[in-house]
């Protein structure tokens, strides 16, 4: 698929598992074709909500050939890259370009917080690896490496570097990116509880975690705020709230699967050291989605 400017909804995907603890890619498929079915924009594969730290180099390809499968060439698959060393990195690129990535979600080296210089080092050095467009990952909140609105503008000038998911927290920072960088990036909010506000402040689409359970509702949210119409959209959004903030959480795959469960009717399973929710949280977060699935408004026509 041609590189276009990346825009719209893009699930970042959950990973499923056999209950012996294998990829299970039946599952995958049907919860994928979920995404696909609701008018998603793209998927990205493998990120942090998609366990990514416990996979396997080659279940990762796997992972991403599933999703491949499913999307048909109809939309760009991102394949997610994070590894603690920018070799690994690279090899991972190189491996994703070959089985058919459209282009990569890129973190910094974690665990290791990098200096400035180093994690533009490490962004050029997989990204030319790769050899595809790349959506830059920005969560100083989570990772402790932060990529300023002064460093992005240094990447841009690589046509590789396509995007920046921005999940600094902070909502000026939408702002402060375009008045420094333009149009030379896309960007996305990467928080899910500050999705209407970023795009109200132009970012061009949304890395979305919840849109695994309600592809309906967050695709809705993103065309209807895109038509103008805000009021609609803050409608939904304000229904979808105490579900969104189950994204900004360190047990966010925890949170984000078993709602999918609840919802979409598959499993939580996690890989160890996750361990699916139990006891009085798991009971908390079923009574947030019961909750909202009692006020579930009727969506508009789009």
């Amino acid at each position: 698929m041609a590189h276009a400017k990346w825009t719209g909804v893009y699930p970042a995907v959950t990973t499923k598992f056999t209950t012996d603890d294998r990829l299970d890619i039946a599952e995958m498929e049907r919860c994928f074709k979920l995404q696909t079915d609701a008018g998603v924009d793209g998927i990205i594969v493998c990120g942090s909500l998609g366990e990514t730290s416990t996979l396997d180099f080659d279940e990762k390809i796997e992972v991403l050939k599933t999703a491949l499968r499913v999307a048909n060439g109809k939309i760009p698959v991102l394949l997610t890259v994070v590894e603690g060393s920018t070799r690994r990195a690279q090899a991972l690129a190189e491996a994703g370009a070959k089985a058919g990535a459209q282009g990569f979600m890129i973190l910094p080296g974690i665990p290791y917080k990098s200096e400035p210089h180093e994690t533009m080092a490490h962004y050029r050095g997989v990204a030319k690896a790769g050899q595809l467009p790349v959506m830059i990952y920005n969560n100083p909140v989570a990772y402790g490496v932060d990529l300023t609105p002064e460093m992005l503008v240094d990447l841009a000038a690589d046509p590789l570097f396509a995007a920046v998911k921005e999940s600094s927290d902070d909502i000026r920072r939408i702002t402060r990116i375009f008045n420094l960088m333009g149009d030379k990036m896309q960007v996305f909010t990467g928080v899910d509880n500050l999705a209407l506000e970023s795009l109200a402040m132009g970012a061009h689409g949304w890395v979305a975690g919840l849109v695994c359970a309600f592809p309906d509702e967050t695709v809705a949210i993103w065309k209807l705020q895109q038509a103008g119409r805000m009021e609609e959209a803050l409608k939904i959004y304000r229904w979808f709230q105490p579900l969104l903030d189950l994204d900004v959480s360190a047990r966010l795959v925890q949170n984000i699967k078993l709602v999918e469960a609840l919802v979409t009717g598959t499993n939580d399973r996690c890989r160890a050291p996750r361990i699916a929710l139990s006891g009085s949280e798991r009971t908390r977060i079923e009574g947030i989605v019961q909750k909202a699935l009692a006020v579930r408004p009727a969506l508009p026509k789009l």
